[in-house]
């Protein structure tokens, strides 16, 4: 596939992933794990990103505790450019602190955010709806892309197109509107519309405007980031370590995107997007029809439905249970209703307050 020179990505890495504990710890969190295969959930952005987005040209910023886990799964992608921050401060000081380095490099420079934890199963499709969001972006433009929803999901933003705008367009349109997670009954409105999408958190644009925008409306932030010497200097990190707790704790969508007087949208039609967001996820990802009980590792199961059970080192034998999700690592065992699996991030909030650090 012919590629832009000027085409950057960046992966946002620094979750904790707390919804999949007890697999995911802040030492090796959601995005590091393989649910799918031998190939973590960061690996198959990679691997999705590369036809347009060599290594190269992919940077990726997350925490202390998980750089060097990401440095040993991705040896393609060059050290200096996998980048912890040194407190978490959400996503729009990590874009801009990219956008500032990348800048510095290339002041062509057209990035596309992505996140790191999201599953594709149609990577082919998905690149050839990347083109005209990064040619949007490098006329100038904001461009995000939009999910075509599935249900009427309250757990996700949305972004409003016009109706000329149909699924699958290989074509950036100008949206009406950005709208925070709803309720049920206006989640069921705007799915029953057809002109509303998920917003699936990829963002393009050039980074001239990232620094315009963040100067306009983050300045403090903006003025922060500026200040940071280049990447390569010797003095970076410990600028970095100083500077970067101080910028404001603020999303991209708050800081910037509901901001932009102009944002156009790519809607995207079955691209086999799943933003991998609890054990039900995973579960509904890998049974082949309703009440199939999972198994990763060695399993029976008699007059036993809908079960994910995630228990590597011994056989699990279920009897007479129901829609359980069961996860065994070397210290933890997780038994929950598969209902509930949103809910398992209140575990970790319990064993932060009973301060059982060894557990998170």
């Amino acid at each position: 596939m012919a590629t832009n020179s000027h085409y950057y990505g960046l992966i946002l890495a620094g979750g904790r992933g707390t919804r999949f504990w007890p697999r995911s710890r802040k030492k090796r969190a959601k995005q590091v794990i393989n649910f799918f295969g031998e190939r973590s959930l960061i690996q198959l952005t990679v691997d999705r990103l590369k036809p347009m987005l060599p290594p190269e040209r992919i940077w990726i910023i997350t925490n202390d505790l998980l750089r060097e886990e990401i440095i040993r799964q991705l040896p393609e992608v060059p050290k200096h450019q996998i980048i912890a921050e040194p407190a978490a401060r959400n996503t729009a000081p990590a874009v801009g602190l990219i956008a500032q380095m990348l800048h510095r490099i290339d002041p062509k420079a057209v990035m596309g955010v992505f996140p790191a934890d999201q599953l594709i199963e149609k990577p082919a499709r998905f690149l050839k709806l990347l083109k005209p969001a990064f040619k949007k972006a490098a006329e100038g433009e904001i461009a995000v892309m939009g999910i075509q929803p599935r249900w009427a999901e309250t757990g996700f933003g949305y972004i409003e197109f016009p109706p000329a705008a149909n699924a699958g367009d290989l074509a950036a349109h100008q949206l009406n509107s950005f709208r925070e997670k709803p309720d049920a009954e206006t989640a069921k409105t705007f799915v029953e519309s057809g002109k509303f999408y998920w917003n699936a958190g990829m963002f393009f644009w050039r980074t001239s405007v990232v620094i315009d925008m963040m100067e306009k409306h983050m300045p403090a932030t903006s003025a922060l980031l500026a200040e940071l010497p280049p990447a390569s200097s010797k003095k970076f990190k410990a600028a970095l370590a100083e500077k970067f707790p101080q910028c404001e704790n603020i999303s991209v969508d708050f800081g910037i995107m509901e901001k932009a007087e102009k944002v156009f949208g790519v809607a995207a039609d079955n691209i086999g997007w799943n933003d991998v967001g609890s054990w039900n996820a995973v579960y509904e990802l890998q049974a082949k029809k309703a009440g199939d009980n999972v198994f990763r590792g060695d399993g029976v199961a008699e007059k036993s439905t809908g079960n994910y059970v995630d228990v590597p080192k011994k056989l699990v034998a279920l009897l007479g249970v129901e829609n359980l999700v069961i996860v065994e690592t070397d210290d933890a065992l997780l038994i929950a209703d598969r209902s509930r699996s949103q809910q398992v991030g209140d575990i970790v909030k319990a064993l932060e307050k009973l301060k059982r650090d060894e557990l998170l």
